[in-house]
């Protein structure tokens, strides 16, 4: 989601500076809202945000705030195709992520607790549920011209999120422990990483960094093109019946762009390291191609898209060594739509989706998705990696099937309310491997950002 201030900047010619001004888009991540151009008072006075976003402090210093309130409501019937501990589950997730953006000078500090909590999760709510007060992110940033370095806490969106995302969805996304640095070449920006994830808990200010994962490489962000390399271990790491340490290499390539009315994204990664006492070769490649019509009624846009992730191929751990099951290591948080039983390992999907504009503030959409297993030998697997649906003896590939619609309403620059109405049917292998009721889900949710 992105919001913007545009359609509440002043009309009259008295209210109008002799600058026009737009304000930034709202990212998930706020620390890379620029709002420096609010230095100019007059400015500020566009919107009622404007002095909360620019206090001038004195020179060349100034410091940013602002605040999401997110509530949201999911109610499932049947998830997990019946076989969930609660599979009729209804809760509501709140959240509060103020911040507070300090620069002097060259230098930065960041801050961005978190208080999150829910009601009603059945059996019991978990960290990701709600891990009372903490940090969710808080860092120090040095402007070295060419070199941006930032070390502390912080979430990471990397490209379209297959690999790295904030895990937005959910009541508490992600954040890493580490460093950063941002290196300006030209057009290109290449940002080199050393982090570890943090680990949610339940209670208040008791997150901690991973004491077993960690995530390190270089990511550069070329007009239209991303390359990148990404380092991934694991002490705890387990794969099907097997437990050990997973030391993974991911080397990707994204092409994306637009041209007139059309809209592509492409992106191939290939992974390969070791796992326990044997080595990974695996990999993944999605497809996305859109085509705009905004001169039609309700300026539709229509997507298709295709992902091939790869599994293993050998239903004997102990004869053959070898894993080819994609590790996605942290994707976003809601991967394949609203309702994601199943994540992006071991799974081949189809898409398509025709998004419509009802009205200037007011969208909707209407998606259509099928799944199947890439390997006969090999489960599936939830958002985060965990296996929920073992090979067993089952030889079918299908699935399921799944429609969702959304609906979303701009109420103001700050607020939009939003609904999903998701189900998802199973297909012949969840037939065969246990229980296959079809999956209702309705999702509500309210988000205040400024």
């Amino acid at each position: 989601m992105s919001l913007s201030f545009a359609a509440l900047l002043p009309t009259t010619a008295q209210a109008a500076p002799k600058e026009a001004w737009e304000a930034p888009t709202l990212s998930i991540t706020r620390y890379d809202e620029d709002w420096s151009d609010l230095e100019d008072a007059e400015k500020r006075d566009h919107h009622w945000t404007g002095p909360f976003k620019y206090i001038p402090l004195g020179d060349d210093a100034w410091l940013s705030t602002g605040i999401e309130l997110r509530v949201r409501n999911e109610n499932y019937d049947d998830n997990l195709w019946g076989s969930a501990e609660a599979p009729d589950d209804g809760y509501v997730w709140f959240r509060a992520l103020p911040y507070a953006d300090l620069h002097l000078g060259k230098l930065r500090a960041f801050v961005q607790p978190i208080a999150s909590t829910s009601a009603g999760v059945a059996p019991a709510p978990g960290p990701v549920d709600g891990s009372g007060i903490d940090l969710l992110q808080g860092f120090a940033e040095a402007d070295l011209g060419p070199v941006t370095l930032r070390g502390g806490r912080q979430m990471l969106s990397l490209g379209t999120e297959r690999l790295v995302g904030t895990r937005y969805g959910p009541n508490v996304p992600l954040a890493f422990d580490g460093l950063r640095a941002d290196v300006a070449l030209g057009a290109a920006t290449v940002s080199l990483l050393a982090v570890r994830p943090v680990q949610a808990r339940k209670g208040d200010l008791n997150d901690r960094t991973s004491p077993d994962e960690a995530l390190w490489g270089a990511y550069a962000a070329l007009p239209a093109l991303d390359l990148y390399y990404l380092g991934y271990r694991n002490d705890a790491a387990h794969w099907g019946t097997r437990d050990g340490t997973e030391t993974r290499h991911s080397l990707g390539a994204r092409w994306h762009g637009s041209r007139e009315d059309w809209h592509w994204n492409v992106e191939g990664v290939y992974q390969f390291g070791r796992f326990a006492n044997g080595p990974i070769s695996a990999w993944t490649l999605g497809t996305e191609l859109g085509r705009a019509f905004p001169d039609a009624p309700l300026a539709p846009d229509l997507t298709l898209r295709v992902n091939v992730v790869s599994g293993d191929k050998s239903g004997d751990t102990r004869q053959d060594s070898r894993l080819g099951t994609f590790n996605a290591m942290f994707p976003k948080g809601k991967y394949f739509g609203e309702l994601s039983p199943v994540g992006p390992y071991n799974i081949v999907n189809a898409y398509s989706s025709l998004g419509l504009q009802l009205a200037p503030t007011v969208s909707a959409s209407l998606a259509a998705m099928a799944y199947w297993r890439y390997s006969r030998e090999d489960g599936i697997y939830d958002i985060p990696g965990n296996l929920i649906r073992d090979a067993g003896d089952s030889r079918a590939k299908f699935v399921g099937k799944e429609v969702e619609m959304t609906l979303a309403w701009q109420a103001s620059a700050e607020l939009e309310i939003s609904a999903s109405l998701s189900a998802f049917a199973p297909g012949a292998f969840i037939r065969e491997t246990g229980s296959a009721r079809t999956i209702h889900m309705l999702g509500l949710e309210s988000n205040f950002r400024f």
